[in-house]
């Protein structure tokens, strides 16, 4: 089953949302309307909390994680994410936070107490380590990651097209009964 309880908790669902049977998500995990998760995705919300806004897409096999509290880390890191994201394949986000208008690209990690503030692109294959503020209107690539340009308004109108086109998509797969 794809959804599971944990410790009495189990994921809480905003409307219309779209969670792949091969996928799993599971405990203390909250995931805003019209959001999607494609096959193969784990949100694991085991330790801690995780918060997905609204229209934000998880693709085909990313990872969403936690940072436990303990003695090494008193509050832990819970993983918050906004609104209008897109998060590509393969990518691991790990305790960190992530603002609206943010697309994460494929294979890129983004690791615990890292902030993404609004409308940054993080390109595929990127390494944003710990503790990393990217400021918001940014492409940022490598590894470590560095900020290369400010966005192009070209870029900034895809924030939007992406979240909207991964709506219909997972509207289109609701509506032919998938999953059941």
């Amino acid at each position: 089953m794809s959804i599971r309880s944990f410790k009495g908790l189990t994921p809480r669902l905003g409307e219309r949302v779209f969670i792949d049977p091969t996928s799993v998500v599971l405990g203390d995990v909250a995931l805003g309307d019209d959001s999607s998760v494609w096959p193969l995705v784990v949100i694991r919300g085991d330790m801690h909390r995780i918060r997905i806004g609204a229209r934000t897409s998880v693709q085909d096999g990313a990872v969403l994680h936690i940072t436990h509290a303990s003695d090494f880390n008193p509050g832990g890191y819970p993983l918050e994410i906004g609104d209008d994201v897109t998060i590509g394949h393969k990518a691991v986000l790990h305790g960190c936070t992530i603002h609206d208008r943010v697309l994460i690209g494929m294979g890129a990690i983004v690791m615990d107490g890292v902030v993404v503030e609004d409308e940054v692109i993080i390109a595929a294959g990127a390494l944003v380590p710990p503790g990393k503020r990217l400021e918001g209107g940014h492409v940022y690539a490598g590894n470590p990651a560095r900020a290369l340009r400010p966005i192009k308004e070209s870029e900034r109108e895809f924030f939007a097209y992406s979240a909207v086109n991964y709506v219909k998509l997972k509207d289109q797969h609701l509506a032919e009964g998938y999953p059941e």
